[in-house]
């Protein structure tokens, strides 16, 4: 399998599809899942004729199960040493949920000349954690519960999660697929309980509010406004404002995972952006 190997050992799994001289678009998955989450846009834009690349963030997909590093900064370094591999340059970055801050904290560290363009979908940043200086947050409580979650019972957590709140179909008149259900599930499954447990307070507690005020290229940020995992109001409208000259583009009734329930619109919106 295609794959580097960090400075700390680390093996990260990659997938590198279409002609190497087209622009790359780079895809950053969220928590518990893989590359894999990203199959919509992947055989999307490869068709467009892009050079679509995806990663396994460590600890998760086909990586390695390492016990230590999952925290933003690694996750950071880990994609820059991908893309320093590959050498990735004019590349558009497009990061979901957790992936949303890797994709972020790797453009502001590692990203000056070799990015172009940053997409930020239904993201995590500035702050998922309830603070006195985010009092629109999320209390830890929540956060606490995950983890049990996790501990408690993984399997069935990774059940509950997208049967219920992550693509909404726990909303009256929702279209259910079994098949992204189970596929959320298997996905999380091949991670390790460790990154998952640890990666929790990677995503709730990573405070972005200088990384966005420090990003310097052409950013969309998008959400809908029936997310359940990030709460739309103490998310994108926050970093929309912080990012110099961001676009903000609200999807009403869209859930979190709406990469997938919704892949037609996010994909012509993102290629709309990336074309623009």
């Amino acid at each position: 399998m295609p794959s580097i190997t960090t400075k700390d050992g680390v093996e990260i799994f990659f997938k590198d599809w279409g002609p190497k001289d087209a622009q790359p678009i780079v895809f950053h998955h969220g928590w518990p899942l893989s590359a894999d989450d990203w199959d919509a846009q992947l055989l999307f834009f490869l068709a467009k004729g892009y050079r679509v690349v995806a990663h396994d963030r460590r600890g998760h997909g086909r990586s390695t199960q390492v016990g230590d590093g999952h925290d933003m900064d690694h996750y950071a370094a880990d994609a820059a040493a991908m893309v320093e591999h590959l050498d990735l340059k004019n590349a558009v970055h497009v990061g979901h949920s957790t992936g949303g801050g890797e994709a972020l904290h790797y453009t502001v560290r590692h990203g000056k000349g070799r990015v172009a363009k940053l997409v930020l979908i239904s993201a995590v940043p500035p702050l998922m954690l309830k603070t006195d200086a985010n009092p629109g947050g999320l209390p830890i409580e929540v956060f606490d519960s995950f983890r049990k979650a996790l501990a408690d019972n993984r399997a069935q957590f990774f059940l509950d999660v997208p049967t219920g709140p992550f693509y909404g179909f726990n909303r009256s008149g929702a279209k259910i697929s079994q098949g992204v259900i189970e596929n959320w599930w298997r996905q999380g499954m091949m991670g390790g309980a460790k990154a998952h447990y640890d990666g929790i307070k990677a995503f709730s507690e990573t405070d972005f509010t200088e990384d966005l005020k420090a990003v310097e290229v052409p950013t969309l940020v998008m959400h809908g406004d029936d997310d359940q995992i990030v709460p739309f109001a103490d998310s994108a409208p926050l970093s929309a404002k912080l990012v110099k000259g961001a676009t903000l583009k609200v999807y009403p009734g869209f859930p979190h995972g709406m990469c997938t329930t919704h892949a037609d619109t996010i994909n012509a919106d993102l290629l709309a952006f990336i074309q623009g």
